[in-house]
């Protein structure tokens, strides 16, 4: 018997196939999906499903597309994508959603990542919990499929060329300077939507010489792990940015919905930098608007976007608190240091590729090389994120809390402590791993260093 509690996240499905889920729980969860749709009135008589490279992708949403189909809902299947390119057939087709990725996680994972209408997240507090509840209750019933075969149809499309040219409209990239980009995909759906959106595999040439990484799409991950949040997935990206004599390189996660940044002497622009760039580029256009940033980015961001005009605005970690806030408060964009980001313009969504464009427009519109421009956006020192196993994960930040007794704390999402120097450290157990997660930013270098050493000993006690 499945216990969906293993594998329903705070804001996905993310497990291990198929000791911790297989087909029949997917067709289950497809069913209980389509059951809260109809439940909740939610517009359309369809559900656009896409997966991605993994072995396991195609098996898992045919199963959940027949959970769909029983249930009184036909399916519009996209096929390969990447999560941003199912967030786009969501948004334009205002239809419900289900991705199977499992985003960055090794080969052995799969997941779901399920979205209303219009690209609007399912998390717990909205109806994930209720989905699993309902799952589980037909996978106890041994009835995986209470309506017996399928009785809706299912039709496929090809959303990749109307996809890679909404982005075009969104960030014109035609008139910058020429600009030659090496692009790690690891592996993932980076080597899928990269060729059409920035190549000229079917829309019109771009100023951009790409050279690839790592293209072939490969669910196994047999170059690296397709996480470039972990530095050691970023080196053969450096390394090429070197050799090439490159002006950026770009990283895209297995299902291509981060996108992180090289600059011209392989070093990485953090992603609190890239969204205080964004930010301003959208505040341009957008003037006095609001802006969403998590938790965990650079004291720089709310700065920045103060002096550009904008209403900053902090969020939980997670893509679908983010998500909620940014249609909550109207955000022309939101930013996250996991190298998540989302806009208005996209249906509050997140996309790794308009991310990267924005890049590319701002280093292409002027003559500076990338270190020089993102320079403009980096004003501390981070640690970078730094993860422990702990066993005891609520202890561990108890202690740590105990140690630093005039700290301002914030709770929102672990645990916030604020220094009057500027110094301040994030410590929270991970929504989808077991581990706690540590973020130190400090004016200096040295307190960095000797602030995050004092966390991590206390920590790994």
């Amino acid at each position: 018997m499945s216990d969906l509690s293993q594998i329903v996240k705070a804001y996905d499905v993310r497990g291990t196939v198929p000791d911790q889920w297989d087909e029949r729980v997917a067709e289950a969860l497809g069913a209980a999906f389509t059951q809260l749709l109809n439940s909740t009135d939610e517009p359309g008589d369809a559900v656009v499903v896409g997966y991605d490279m993994r072995a396991t992708s195609p098996g898992l949403a045919a199963a959940f597309a027949a959970g769909v189909r029983a249930e009184g809902r036909s399916v519009i299947e996209i096929g390969l994508a990447s999560t941003d390119l199912l967030y786009y057939a969501s948004g334009s087709l205002d239809l419900p959603g289900a991705m199977f990725t499992a985003s960055h996680n090794p080969a052995q994972y799969n997941g779901i990542k399920m979205c209303r209408s219009g690209a609007r997240p399912i998390g717990q507090e909205s109806g994930l919990a209720e989905i699993r509840e309902r799952a589980q209750a037909l996978l106890d019933s041994g009835d995986a499929r209470p309506a017996g075969a399928p009785t809706r149809p299912a039709e496929r499309r090809d959303l990749l060329p109307d996809y890679a040219g909404y982005l075009r409209k969104l960030v014109d990239l035609s008139g910058i300077r020429p600009l030659k980009v090496v692009v790690d995909a690891g592996n993932g759906m980076g080597g899928f939507t990269v060729p059409t959106v920035l190549g000229d595999a079917a829309l019109s040439p771009l100023p951009l010489e790409i050279v690839p990484l790592y293209f072939e799409l490969d669910g196994s991950f047999p170059n690296h792990e397709a996480n470039p949040l972990d530095p050691a997935n970023l080196v053969d990206l450096q390394r090429a940015v070197v050799e090439h004599g490159a002006d950026i390189g770009l990283a895209f996660d297995g299902d291509a919905d981060r996108c992180f940044v090289v600059d011209e002497r392989g070093e990485p622009v953090s992603p609190s930098a890239i969204t205080a760039l964004v930010a301003a580029r959208e505040l341009a256009k957008h003037p006095g608007s609001t802006v969403i940033h998590g938790l965990i980015t650079s004291s720089a961001v709310a700065e920045i976007i103060r002096e550009h005009g904008g209403q900053p605005v902090v969020a939980r970690v997670g893509h679908s608190f983010i998500k909620a806030e940014m249609a909550r408060t109207n955000a022309v964009f939101g930013g996250e240091h996991s190298a998540h980001y989302y806009f208005r313009d996209f249906w509050f969504a997140d996309t790794g590729m308009l991310a990267a464009m924005h890049t590319l427009a701002a280093l292409g519109e002027q003559s500076l090389p990338l270190s020089v421009l993102a320079g403009e956006y980096e004003r501390y020192i981070a640690s970078g994120e730094i993860n422990s196993t702990v066993a005891d994960q609520a202890a561990a930040v108890a202690e740590v809390r105990a140690a630093y007794p005039d700290a301002v704390a914030d709770e929102m999402d672990g645990l916030t402590l604020r220094f009057p120097d500027g110094a301040w450290f994030n410590l929270r157990a991970s929504n989808t791993e077991p581990l706690l997660r540590l973020n130190v930013e400090a004016p200096t270098r040295d307190r960095m260093v000797s602030l995050r050493d004092d966390v991590l000993d206390r920590v790994r006690r």
